[in-house]
């Protein structure tokens, strides 16, 4: 099967960044210079600008053109995506490390997440998310069993919890919470960062429409990642 023009000319421009031949803030070719050099049409190379400045492999500049982005990984503060999918729609190897899944009486903290009683049985868990090899965020997810039963008997180097729990209770709400921290000595070994390296951590709370699904944290070395979004309000 023929690959689509639009997938050939993202993989000719992440090519292109991993080689080194476009570096960091480096212009890339308009859309009129792509669809020459591809034979497509302007509309064909403009999809392919595009899934790459959503994924945050390029960033555009009105009036300036499209750049080669930074380094570090972006995703969206607007929107909850499957972290996977965000590494491999940079063009990027995605791998995972399961180093939690058991059965824990919830602290108090916990039990009020997810709107149970203190002690009450949750399921927890705790993965490494690695983008080119190296951990890209340390996921800690605890799950309400009354909702997600079968939570345990997943393989989650597999699929991610994040594509089980949209399959098992479809997301209706969220609720996130974004904070810089000094990682523990346990996060640190599990990101491979030194003690000084700063933290993004995200607190979020997702809901299907039986009540509080999962309470997870996750975890990013500062280095390597960043949270972006755009807005686009009418006059």
């Amino acid at each position: 099967m023929a690959i689509p023009k639009f997938a050939e000319i993202k993989q000719y421009i992440i090519s292109s960044i991993e080689s080194g031949e476009w570096e960091e803030s480096a212009r890339v070719p308009s859309e009129n210079q792509l669809a020459d050099l591809f034979t497509c049409s302007r509309m064909t190379a403009r999809r392919a600008l595009t899934e790459l400045t959503d994924s945050g492999v390029l960033e555009r500049s009105q009036g300036l053109g499209t750049f080669v982005a930074g380094c570090k990984s972006q995703s969206s503060m607007l929107a909850i995506r499957n972290i996977a999918d965000e590494i491999k729609d940079r063009g990027h190897g995605y791998s995972v490390q399961q180093w939690v899944l058991e059965q824990v009486a919830a602290s108090t903290s916990i039990a009020i997440s997810l709107g149970l009683e203190h002690g009450a049985t949750v399921f927890h868990s705790i993965l490494v998310h690695c983008e080119q090899g190296l951990p890209l965020q340390v996921e800690e997810r605890y799950v309400n069993p009354e909702l997600v039963p079968d939570y345990l008997l997943q393989d989650f180097t597999q699929q991610t919890p994040h594509e089980y729990l949209s399959q098992v209770a479809p997301l209706t709400e969220a609720h996130h919470t974004i904070e810089a921290i000094i990682a523990s000595e346990a996060l640190q070994q599990r990101l491979e960062i030194p003690a000084t390296e700063p933290c993004l951590q995200i607190l979020r709370r997702t809901w299907s429409r039986q009540g509080v699904v999962s309470f997870a944290k996750l975890v990013h070395p500062g280095s390597r990642f960043k949270l972006g979004g755009h807005l686009t309000f009418s006059k």
